[in-house]
């Protein structure tokens, strides 16, 4: 849902705007909120947040983010999962973790919901390729496909029980397929 305005919103005006439930994000000086998760958009996000988190988080390796908003490059988005490496996740003066994050993620994860738009989806991840991210993907839950996006290469289209999905050096240990990927959705 695109919210209009009277006048044009800055990235930072927008960054002082209290958040909304589903999150807003500011592309190209536009305020659009994000779909409310459905079912299998959070049961494949939860999924991946544990199996992630399971495999890098002990060693301090990186950590897997829900709903992170990372803002940079003149955006302020939401990616759906947002991975970093440990070396780059914020911290404050406490040595807590940070409420702002003005990077790009290393590894960023979208998840595309029945009335969201693919092609901003797919803008929003080139976006972070732009800015350093290593690796993106968008997960078609209704068409059980994966897009794996990397920096100037072109993109792969995973849609067979038996592909070995490919994913960032700094979690190489995880081995899924889009059979395994898409069982999580089977109660």
């Amino acid at each position: 849902m695109v919210q209009t305005r009277s006048k044009i919103v800055t990235l930072e005006e927008f960054l002082e705007l209290p958040e909304t439930k589903p999150a807003s994000e500011y592309i190209d000086g536009q305020i659009i909120q994000k779909p409310m998760p459905q079912g299998k958009h959070s049961v494949i996000q939860g999924g991946f947040l544990s199996t992630i988190n399971a495999i890098v988080k002990q060693e301090k390796i990186a950590y897997a983010f829900p709903e992170l908003r990372c803002t940079f490059g003149g955006r302020s988005t939401v990616p759906d999962i947002a991975v970093l490496t440990w070396d780059r996740i914020s911290c404050d003066r406490n040595g807590e973790i940070a409420n702002v994050f003005s990077i790009a993620p290393d590894w960023t994860i979208e998840i595309l919901s029945p009335e969201q738009s693919h092609t901003k989806v797919t803008k929003n991840i080139l976006h972070c390729l732009k800015y350093g991210t290593q690796i993106g993907w968008l997960i078609d839950p209704a068409e059980k496909t994966v897009f794996v996006y990397r920096p100037k290469q072109e993109v792969e289209v995973f849609d067979e029980p038996n592909d070995l999905l490919p994913v960032p050096l700094f979690v190489s240990e995880l081995n899924l397929t889009i059979e395994s990927l898409f069982a999580w959705l089977l109660m």
